[in-house]
């Protein structure tokens, strides 16, 4: 049964700082492509920042240069750093695992980050 289970979120004024985590299981997770996902109320999901199994980033413009994406594969869990926020960061943050080979994709239930102006 695969698991992906959030942690982290909560409220934050805004300039602060947050950490995301992302515990997976039942699933080999160095070899999927692990990503945060967000979606604020009336929106639709966007993607946030992704990683693949090699390591390899990428962000969205709106929040690059003020969050970083890594993973530990020793723990099967991926982290989002996130400094600077700001009230348009409030959302909640899904986390995503994808493998391309196999086109298997998982989502977690999600952790809500809001932000305070």
């Amino acid at each position: 049964q695969v698991q992906l289970v959030e942690s982290g979120g909560g409220l934050v004024q805004a300039g602060g700082s947050l950490r995301l985590s992302c515990a997976a299981s039942g699933i080999m997770f160095r070899v999927y492509t692990m990503g945060w996902y967000r979606q604020a109320p009336g929106k639709q999901r966007e993607l946030v920042a992704t990683i693949t199994s090699t390591s390899r980033t990428n962000y969205a413009d709106s929040v690059k240069g003020r969050s970083t994406i890594s993973r530990d594969n020793a723990k099967n869990t991926v982290y989002l750093q996130m400094n600077s926020l700001k009230p348009e960061d409030t959302a909640v943050y899904y986390c995503n695992a994808y493998q391309s080979l196999s086109n298997m994709d998982h989502w977690g239930k999600g952790t809500l980050v809001t932000v305070s102006s």
